[in-house]
């Protein structure tokens, strides 16, 4: 039996120091973690590792529970993942486990709030942009990637698994970038 810690953070910016400094001290083992959106289940490929490797007996241990994600559908539907192999989850922050039935029904009422949560920021977020475009003080986001970088190795030749792989990025988003360009020149 295995504690198994995961840590997550939404963006390359934000810092997982605490969450697994916290995890090591409840005594986890293993500690994964990853710098991705909990918004689904993309791209959350540590996740994906620590569900595919539980046991019977183990712990899959989050400081809180939109670590785990902010869809509730997408948190039940780990817990029953987890309990199918015969794995509990635990969450921290408040302390609440699987292993007690009272336990499923904390866990979902904090997985619908970790929702909620999210569409209150996506909401407020929207205002925000509403309101700087109105002032002229809004530009849009930052862009990511060196869309030059990607037009230029696309153009002597290279493919796009080997951009994406250069550039750091997924290959459809090359696709896209060339295929944006492509409209910019027709």
């Amino acid at each position: 039996m295995a504690r198994i810690g995961y840590a997550r953070v939404s963006t390359l910016d934000q810092d997982l120091d605490m969450q697994v400094d916290r995890l090591k001290g409840e005594g986890c083992a293993i500690i994964r973690s990853e710098k991705v959106s909990g918004a689904s289940r993309d791209g959350r490929a540590e996740l994906a590792t620590i569900l595919q490797f539980l046991r019977p007996g183990d712990e899959l241990v989050v400081t809180r529970l939109d670590r785990l994600g902010r869809d509730t559908r997408d948190v039940l539907n780990l817990i029953h993942e987890c309990e199918q192999r015969g794995a509990f989850v635990t969450v921290l922050d408040p302390h609440v486990s699987t292993r007690g039935e009272m336990g499923h029904v904390v866990l979902t009422v904090l997985g619908m709030v970790a929702q909620m949560e999210r569409r209150f920021i996506k909401e407020r977020q929207r205002e925000g942009i509403v309101k700087a475009k109105a002032d002229g003080a809004y530009k849009g986001g930052k862009r990511r990637l060196d869309r030059d970088a990607i037009l230029q190795l696309h153009q002597t030749g290279h493919g796009a698994s080997m951009i994406a792989r250069k550039v750091g990025c997924s290959r459809m988003q090359i696709y896209r970038v060339i295929k944006e360009n492509q409209h910019k020149t027709e």
